[in-house]
């Protein structure tokens, strides 16, 4: 079965940034710590996700993934492009079962390297400030503008959404109810 490998992408740089949404720098400088990472999650646990009691992980001569650039790769292009796992299986030359071990396996991993690089994403609203070096009450306004308004569901409502997608007005999309008084 044939797969997409690092090795093969690393001289389409535009292909790879596609695949990632990293350049080469940027996927080197992970690497160091996600191998880290990688090796210390599997002295514990064994690709089944059942905890390692005998040999310690080796690398098979038919290993899907066998570097760590690769295992890099793949996580990065399932965290890019959530693809099923069959799919992801099929590009990287594996099963679908295959597949989701190793996604369990690796994005706990990707985590812990972006941990230690200090750049893992912030899981709360003072975190991000915090990270950010302004107040929460600033990121709580920058939180409350990205918020969608709900869709308001009227007799209207519907008619309203075809009128605005037949302007191609993409901001007259939501339903907006009219003034007090006001009929359509």
């Amino acid at each position: 079965m044939a797969s997409v490998q690092f090795a093969d992408m690393q001289s389409r740089p535009v292909e790879f940034l596609d695949f990632t949404s990293l350049t080469l720098d940027e996927f080197q400088q992970l690497v160091p710590p996600f191998e880290a990472a990688f090796q210390a999650h599997m002295a514990a646990w064994r690709l089944d996700g059942k905890p390692r009691a005998a040999r310690q992980f080796a690398v098979y001569k038919n290993c899907p993934l066998p570097t760590s650039e690769d295992r890099l790769f793949f996580i990065l292009a399932y965290v890019k492009t959530y693809s099923l796992q069959v799919v992801q299986g099929r590009l990287f030359g594996m099963g679908q079962s295959k597949a989701n071990q190793w996604i369990h396996v690796l994005l706990p991993v990707l985590l812990a390297a972006l941990r230690t690089l200090g750049d893992a994403p912030a899981r709360s609203l003072t975190a991000l400030a915090q990270r950010l070096g302004v107040s929460e009450a600033a990121a709580a306004v920058v939180d409350s503008l990205e918020e969608e308004p709900a869709l308001v569901a009227t007799p209207e409502a519907p008619l309203l959404c075809e009128l605005a997608r037949k302007k191609e007005n993409p901001s007259l999309q939501r339903y907006i109810p009219p003034p007090e008084g006001l009929s359509l």
